[in-house]
């Protein structure tokens, strides 16, 4: 039995969707953060070629940039969008996975406990959102769409009056990763709002959920088996992207 008490209705596909287009309003700014150049280095990565001393290091920083392909450097211009997809989720996707597996060092306590289904929602719904830009949908009921199709087993339909945000909070994520990881709490405290619909994601297969019980050890299994559920939302996620193809606004 959880700690927290379980809806006691069943929530309408209207309201699953109100809140998946606030997370999308979370979510785009948190992808547009991971893309700017606030300093500049990755518009270096066209041009290493500086002299003196501190543009050599700088030279150094961008170069390391465009060697893991980040989002806007020469290497990530590049990339086609199977590489820019691949990125999101084996970089991006693997580095989260850790902070959704951390839970896992309580083993069985773990799984009384819904922070981990919170933080492995918020975690999906990031690269599921990434690849639909990759794909050209930036739309965000289409997004919102995908993210309620994929996750939550619900249809929502194109003609649905989902209320979501026009603009985004400017202040929602600010450059620094105090200000990440405020955006990805938030992210994941708003995904209490849908209770149960927390456990209709990709979850880890059987046999990691039962190493998961393990103290300690269970961190490791979870890590494993979250990052194996993430490859499985992606994937199908793009299925849902290939029959929804992106809407020209």
């Amino acid at each position: 039995m959880s700690i927290f008490p379980a809806p006691t209705r069943v929530l309408s596909d209207y309201e699953v969707a109100c809140v998946l287009a606030r997370a999308v309003g979370i979510i785009n700014p948190l992808l547009d953060l991971l893309a700017s150049d606030p300093v500049g280095l990755k518009e270096r990565t066209r041009d290493l070629a500086a002299d003196g001393a501190a543009g050599k290091v700088l030279d150094a920083a961008a170069w390391v940039l465009d060697a893991a392909d980040v989002p806007g450097t020469k290497a990530w211009e590049d990339m086609d969008t199977d590489a820019r997809v691949h990125w999101w989720v084996r970089r991006v996707g693997a580095v989260d996975t850790i902070i959704v597996a951390f839970p896992g060092v309580l083993g069985v306590i773990a799984d009384r406990l819904p922070l981990q289904d919170f933080l492995g929602f918020a975690n999906q719904a990031v690269i599921l959102c990434a690849v639909a830009r990759e794909h050209g949908i930036t739309d965000r009921r289409q997004q919102v769409r995908l993210l309620a199709s994929v996750m939550c087993d619900r249809e929502v339909s194109p003609d649905e009056d989902v209320a979501v945000p026009a603009e985004p909070e400017q202040d929602a994520v600010e450059w620094s990763f105090a200000g990440v990881g405020k955006a990805l709490w938030q992210l994941a405290g708003l995904m209490r709002a849908i209770g149960d619909e927390l456990v209709k994601r990709h979850r880890p297969r059987g046999i990691y959920r039962y190493l998961g019980m393990l103290p300690g050890a269970g961190a490791v299994a979870d890590y494993f088996g979250e990052f194996g559920a993430l490859n499985r939302a992606a994937k199908e996620g793009r299925g849902w992207i290939d029959r929804h193809p992106a809407v020209t606004t």
